[in-house]
This record gives structure tokens, sequence and C-alpha cells, in this order.
């Protein structure tokens, strides 16, 4: 059983507080509050009784009992915020009464009561750590081998999304039972075992239909704000956008993060003197977004932007179309690439543009090649040296300061784990179907495991079309534009761009992919919080 410091028992106080957000119900022993197969699941309050969590089955694997609520307990983790369909059994072990509170109610709670919403999120957030510890984990298992990049691609996006899961690597003597026991074969991989579907050749994508996740395939209303990309300033705007009671949707291609995510250790951050991880500052935005109702959907890529009908309408690959009153341009910048052959071929099995847990565990012990010399090339190598690899750091460039942070560079060149070396590039590639050598300049070929590309990145704009840009791409806004780039839509509405605004009304651009942006996550975060402030009065500059 899960310790109970993940189960608050409510004060009388805060449990009277939460039934007037709820309806009563009887509980009858037995009875099935929630389970796999179920579209989502609603917030309970035991009154009266005891309500068992349950790991279903799984293979050759029997339920297991996860944790039991009694009185003044809440039966619910964080899937209630991200809209994730149940992958655990709730059932009623002993009859009483519950009040249920709906997703709806939960939502106006977290906005009408900042404590008791506190309490609830807290426990919410602690229960799915523990969770991820325990059976519950094997409700969503990836099969793959670890280094293929079907199988990095799926623990990416389980990560970022923070899914209980476990991966198994199908020549362990635990997946080849596996594999026995479901009937996999290696062509079937990667694959995810839920309890309520068998994936196989899964992709992000299929796992996020699975679960309920693509929430953007299911709107069909108008929506208040569409916020494009889910990095530091995406994440940002939505969190202020549906916290200002904005109806906010939050579409990313992969997952929240961003390329924030891909950093190691982010130690110039306001308010951390110790430093966090970007996924875990990332992490936390995304769950403050939810905690007031932005709705996420990831992965999901948007194709197309059009503007009809005084509104804003944004197509998906899948055909889809969202209509929105506002659109926020978050999508930053794609990662550049080296021009080399079979670069394409090594991506995900081998070259990485992100030095987190994951890729340094493929890599543990190996040497390393970590190719840019500004600070996310600095902070994965002392990463990736703190893990047990030999690193190397190539810097193009003939000095290492040019770039990179004096804290960073003084850490590096101490660090005997770590060799700089500077007018350096990476020549050619080697290996079979994942990267065994590379070759820099003209030394000979060298082992490498892993090839970590830091080298800047391009703006994501390219599904843009009839905004103007600048000479590299970048969106131009407010002060930016002239009035040659303003058309007829600007005169009916009689005002000129609001800061951030491009040059179409009612779409605005934050962070990365905006010209002139500085660049940082604590610019973009301040950027997609104050881009907000424009939506708002564009919305309200509407003709009735």
């Amino acid at each position: 059983m899960i310790a109970d410091s993940a189960s608050p028992r409510l004060s009388p106080e805060h449990a009277a507080r939460l039934r007037r957000y709820g309806s009563p119900e009887t509980l009858t022993a037995g009875q099935r509050l929630f389970g796999p197969g179920d579209a989502s699941y609603d917030l309970f309050l035991v009154d009266e009784g005891e309500v068992h969590v349950i790991a279903p089955g799984i293979g050759a694997a029997p339920e297991e009992p996860i944790v039991r609520f009694g009185p003044d307990e809440i039966v619910g983790e964080l899937s209630l915020l991200t809209r994730e369909a149940p992958v655990l059994i709730g059932r009623v072990a002993r009859g009483g009464h519950a009040h249920r509170v709906s997703g709806d109610g939960l939502r106006r709670l977290m906005v009408e009561d900042p404590e008791l919403s506190d309490v609830l999120l807290r426990a919410f957030i602690a229960r799915r750590a523990r969770l991820s510890g325990s059976a519950a984990r094997r409700t969503t298992t990836i099969v793959g081998p670890e280094r293929a990049k079907g199988t990095l691609a799926l623990r990416t996006y389980a990560a970022r999304l923070a899914l209980m899961h476990e991966w198994i690597d199908p020549d362990s003597v635990h997946g080849s039972a596996l594999l026995r026991a479901t009937g996999l074969r290696p062509e079937d991989l990667p694959a995810v075992i839920l309890p309520m579907a068998l994936l196989t050749n899964a992709t992000p994508g299929d796992l996020a239909h699975a679960l309920g996740l693509d929430a953007a395939a299911q709107l069909t209303e108008t929506v208040d704000l569409v916020v494009v990309g889910a990095g530091p300033a995406g994440l940002a705007a939505a969190v202020y956008g549906a916290s200002e009671g904005l109806d906010t949707v939050l579409l990313d291609r992969q997952g929240p993060g961003g390329q924030a995510a891909a950093s190691a250790r982010i130690e110039n951050y306001l308010g951390f003197p110790s430093g966090l991880s970007g996924a875990d500052l990332t992490g936390r935005a995304a769950v403050q977004a939810l905690k007031f109702g932005a709705r996420l959907s990831a992965p999901c890529t948007v194709t197309a932007l059009d503007r009809s009908d005084r509104r804003l309408h944004m197509r998906l690959s899948d055909g889809t179309q969202i209509a929105t009153r506002a659109t926020i341009i978050a999508t930053g910048a794609r990662y550049r690439t080296l021009d080399l052959d079979r670069w394409d071929d090594y991506v995900g099995a081998g070259i990485y543009f992100a030095a987190t847990e994951l890729e340094a565990r493929a890599c543990a012990g190996a040497p390393v090649t970590v190719v840019g010399g500004a600070n996310s090339a600095g902070q994965a190598a002392l990463f990736l040296a703190s893990k047990g690899c030999a690193v190397t750091l190539a810097i193009r460039g003939p000095e290492i300061g040019r770039s990179m942070s004096a804290y960073l560079i003084d850490r590096i060149l101490a660090d005997a784990r770590i060799d700089v070396r500077t007018s350096t590039k990476v020549a050619e590639l080697r290996g079979d179907e994942r990267l065994r050598e590379i070759r820099l300049g003209r030394d000979e070929p060298q082992p490498c495991a892993g090839l970590f590309c830091f080298i800047g990145a391009a703006p994501e704009t390219g599904w843009l079309t009839g905004l103007a840009t600048d000479d590299d791409g970048f969106l131009r806004t407010d002060a930016q534009l002239s009035p040659e780039d303003l058309g007829d839509a600007w005169q009916a509405l009689r005002r000129l761009p609001l800061p951030f605004e491009c040059s179409v009304p009612g779409v605005f651009a934050a962070g990365d992919v905006r010209s002139g942006s500085m660049k940082r996550v604590a610019a973009a975060v301040g950027e997609g919080a104050s881009a907000v402030r424009s939506v708002h009065a564009a919305i309200g500059s509407e003709p009735r």
C-alpha cells in the first residue's frame, strides 16, 4: 500500500467546503467507480465506507491493490486535471456514502477556493509521484529496444507528460516473458501495453489517443485563446490566460517543455538559487496551467492558420479545425542540424537534441560528444560527465567564452572528464542501425555512443503564411510592423497592433519565435504572460 502522506485526511472545514462542489452518492460494496475503458472519471470525497484503487491485471500479472481511502479522504489524482482516461480501477470495498465532484466542479473549485485548491493539488502531485513508483506504472508499459528511435520517442513523451509508465527491454528475461504472454513479435515494437488496448508500432500520437489526451480533436466550440507551443512562453501564456478567465487551449507537437525541457540544469532562473532542471520547471508550469482549466493537447501539429468571419481558424495535421478569438504563437525554434550523411537515420538512435536522464542512461559510462558553444551545450557536457561519460565538447569557434556564461566555463575547464576542442567540426558519422563512431576534423574516427547537438535553432514558422517576418523568418510584432504590413482588416478595427501582436489581427507572438526576443527562459515567460494582456485588449475591442 502507498503511504498515507499522499492521502491527506481533510479537516471538517475543508471537507464541508469540498462537498459544496459535489453531489451526494450512495456507495455499494463491489461498485466500480471508474476504470480502464472510461473516457474520464470524477473526484470522490468518501464520507463513510472505503474505496480501493487497484492496478488491473495485465498479462500474467493479477490485480493488485494500490491504495485505500476512508472517511474524509479524496479519491483521485493528477489525471483529473490532465483529463487523462483512467487506467486504474476504483472499487468500493465497504459501502457507505460519498460526494462526487465532476470535472467542471473541480475546475471551478480550483479557481474559487485557493486554500482548498492547494490542498488538493499537493495531494494530486504527491500521488502521481507515489503511483509512478508502484505497480500502477505497469498500466502503461512501453516495450522496445532501449536505443531505438521509436522507443525513445515514447519514453520522452511519457516523461514530459509525467505519465505513470514503465519501460521493458524486450531482450531482458522479463521482456521475453512479456512478449510471449502478449503475443508481441519483434516487428511489432515499440509497443505499448495498456489495460484497455495493445498498441503495436506505437507512436506518441497513438498513446495520446488511447489515453484521451488528444483534446484538440474533441473541440467543437469557438474558444477564447489557442496557444501554439508549450515551451516557457506558451506555458506562461496558458497559465495567465486560463487563470484570467479565458477558455484556453494549449497545443504542442511533442509535449510540454520545448527546448527548455532539454536543459539538464538552469541555475540563473529567478527564485531558484540551487537551480532546477528545465523539465522540472516546465512540468510545474504545465500542472499550473491545467489547474486553472487550460486544456493541453500533445502531440498535436498545427499546419495552417487563417482568418475569416472575424475568427481565427487553426488547422491540425489530422484535418481538425479549431476556431478561436485569438492565438499566441509560441512555437519557438527548431533545432539546427549538421549537413552530414545519415544524419536523419541516427536522430534518436545516437544523435540527440536533449541531455536528460533518458539519454544519459542510453550512453551511461560511454564516450559522447557535445557540439555547441552556448549555455545549453555547456550544461549538457557537465550533466553527461556527472553520469560517468567521457565528454568531448566540440566548439566550432576559436574560444569557449564567446557565447557561454562564465560560471559554466569555470566548471567545464575544472572537470577532467570533459575534453574541450575549439575550432572543431564533426566531419563524419559512422554506425549501423545506430551511431557508433564520429570523426572530428581530420582526426581518426573515435567511439561515440551519443552525439548531443546544441548549435542553435531556426524559427518554427514554416507552417505560417501571410504574417510579416524578419529576414531570418522570426515573426515581427507591434512597433516592428510598417504600414505596408497592415492590411484592410486593421482599418475595420480602427486600431494599431497591440504589444506582441503580429500583422494579422488577433495573432500574437511570444518567446523565441518573435523577432528581437532575448532567447532566454525568463524573458520567454515574461513575453507569454504579457501577450495575454494584449489578448484581453484585442478581444475587448472586437466589433459587437
